[in-house]
């Protein structure tokens, strides 16, 4: 898949999450569209996975540790064929297993999270016990910026550099926003690139709304030999709707009728 056509896959993405969760009349909004565009090339670049490959040990591994923006994860998992999209309809529904977090009842996925600060554990896990099996298996997760706070993130941030875990790969969606207010007044990440490579980590910073960045990022890996790499990407809150962009509200906001047509429209203009 080459560049512009990523970049429309994102726009197909984002309008998907929209319909979903305004069909569901719940979701995390201003979260899925700033990670889409990473999972977008992720799981169209990057990642050996498929349906056919996911209970092999051969595969690669992704955990969203940002486990409250599943929305984003189950377009692109549908539209990978792990399940068939109209079953996104019942989303948030009584007795659906498309629930507001990831859940392994659902194709795809690999561990339920959505309690902040696991997912990178588990991928720790993961990744020594790929390098332990000789196996060229690669794992990735995505972190979400409010979730920096947890002190499980820096016991996992001292286990992987301990262990070399140059198989891993940790993505921050860094829209600087949490649920209650900016990152900065919550929990102050900053400097976060040399904490992280005070820990042992190789750090590099990309856009990541910008596909073609993201690209080049993902075949650089990994950025250094004998050393896992943390990508600070650099998002906006609510990407491709203007009125969401970097507006706290949407952090778990649902459009109205109106405003989701506001939304379509300006995704496809």
């Amino acid at each position: 898949m080459n560049i512009k056509e990523l970049e429309e896959k994102s726009k197909a993405y984002r309008k998907k999450i929209l319909k979903y969760i305004y069909n569901a009349k719940a979701g995390h909004t201003g979260g899925s569209l700033s990670i889409i565009d990473i999972l977008n090339v992720l799981y169209n670049k990057v990642l050996n996975v498929s349906p056919e490959n996911f209970n092999s040990s051969e595969k690669d591994i992704y955990i969203q540790s940002k486990g409250h923006c599943v929305e984003a994860l189950y377009v692109v998992l549908a539209d990978k064929g792990f399940f068939p999209e109209d079953d996104l309809l019942t989303l948030c529904q009584y007795q659906s297993p498309y629930i507001g977090h990831p859940t392994k009842k659902i194709k795809g996925m690999e561990q339920n999270t959505g309690g902040l600060g696991h997912g990178l554990s588990i991928c720790c896990g993961s990744a020594l016990a790929a390098k332990k099996d000789q196996s060229d298996v690669k794992v990735y997760t995505v972190l979400g910026d409010g979730e920096m706070a947890e002190g499980s993130n820096w016991e996992a941030f001292m286990f992987a550099a301990h262990y070399k875990l140059d198989n891993l790969c940790a993505i921050l969606d860094y829209n600087k926003l949490q649920i209650t207010a900016p990152n900065a007044d919550v929990m102050g990440l900053e400097p976060l690139d040399k904490k992280l490579e005070a820990f042992g980590w190789a750090v590099r910073h990309v856009d990541g709304n910008d596909v073609e960045a993201l690209v080049n990022t993902f075949d650089a890996l990994p950025f250094e030999e004998g050393k896992p790499s943390f990508i600070i990407a650099h998002t906006t809150k609510g990407k491709g709707v203007s009125y969401m962009e970097n507006v706290l509200k949407w952090h778990h906001g649902v459009p109205t009728a109106e405003q989701y047509e506001l939304a379509l429209a300006e995704i496809d203009g």
